[in-house]
């Protein structure tokens, strides 16, 4: 077999047993980088997991359906295209989001926000970012998602792991529901929110949320996993396999419960710049950050 071929069997093999043990999870890219720089460990990876079985990354009790693990070099056209827009989000954010701040090395997903003069059909913004999503690619109704990222620090900085509906059975935003799996404002870089948003018979928009912060150091500091468990009549959200949030009571004008969330959904990544939330960046704001992604897994009840 090719040397090629024998790293990556080695590097899934690895990431079997890694996968299985939380505490090694957490260092999983460090031995990425480990099995690049020294190949000579490749060797011991094989002699301590042997042949893999499987592809690795399951779960007792849920079956993976769909993931990506950023091994290759570039972002998977199959699996997700770029939003290229200066819309601001409905936020009122400042960045142009292009297609040429995301990089996929080293088994990592990059998105970097830049600060740099960019003109293009929808006008000028004197910032850049990417925004990524799965729509018509990876489309689900429940489920578990578990995505593990470090994510960047800094006044305006606004990183974001969600989901919006495929369809929006329930018409436009909020009726048709959003969920938000993990936010952060970069001038509170040591919490993250989850929130349901949906529509009310009343007011509109209505949603529920909660937030999580660490007990010591940043979300900037290393990778933390998020996770979503989306059931038929609940929602779960985790930091690091701690259950923080749960959400069992929404409801939407345009129909019974569950909706608007017994629809597909998809997944959106991105890094905003300023906006309503966090702000604006100010002369403390370092450019460029960057929200770094481990991986996508999504997963269904067996």
């Amino acid at each position: 077999m090719a040397f090629a071929a024998w790293n990556g069997v080695a590097k899934s093999a690895l990431e079997a047993v890694l996968d299985e043990a939380a505490s090694a999870v957490r260092d999983k890219v460090e031995i990425r980088k480990a099995l690049v720089l020294k190949p000579s460990l490749l060797a011991v990876a094989i002699l301590l997991v042997g042949w893999p079985a499987s592809a690795a990354n399951t779960l007792p009790g849920w079956e993976l359906v769909w993931s990506d693990e950023f091994d290759g070099h570039a972002l998977d056209p199959s699996k997700w295209e770029f939003e290229v827009n200066a819309r601001g989000g409905g936020n009122n954010e400042l960045q142009y989001y292009v297609t040429n701040n995301v990089r996929v090395r080293g088994g990592l997903l990059s998105i970097e926000a830049r600060r740099e003069h960019y003109t293009g059909p929808e006008g000028t913004r004197e910032y850049t970012s990417s925004r990524i999503r799965s729509r018509f690619k990876g489309d689900w109704t429940q489920g578990r998602f578990d995505i593990r990222a470090q994510l960047p620090k800094g006044k305006g900085m606004w990183p974001a792991i969600w989901m919006l509906p495929t369809d929006e059975r329930y018409g436009g935003w909020p009726n048709s529901g959003e969920i938000d799996i993990m936010e952060l404002l970069g001038h509170e870089p040591n919490k993250v929110h989850g929130t349901l948003h949906y529509g009310d018979a009343v007011k509109s928009h209505a949603s529920q949320g909660a937030s999580h912060t660490l007990a010591n150091g940043n979300f900037s500091d290393q990778f933390h996993v998020f996770r979503l468990d989306w059931e038929r009549g609940a929602m779960h959200w985790y930091v690091d396999d701690h259950l923080y949030l749960t959400v069992t009571n929404w409801h939407t004008r345009m129909g019974a419960f569950p909706a608007p969330f017994n629809q597909r959904f998809h997944l959106i990544l991105n890094l905003a710049v300023g906006g309503n939330w966090p702000g604006n960046p100010d002369s403390t704001s370092v450019f460029p950050q960057t929200m770094e992604v481990d991986y996508v897994r999504v997963y269904r009840k067996k």
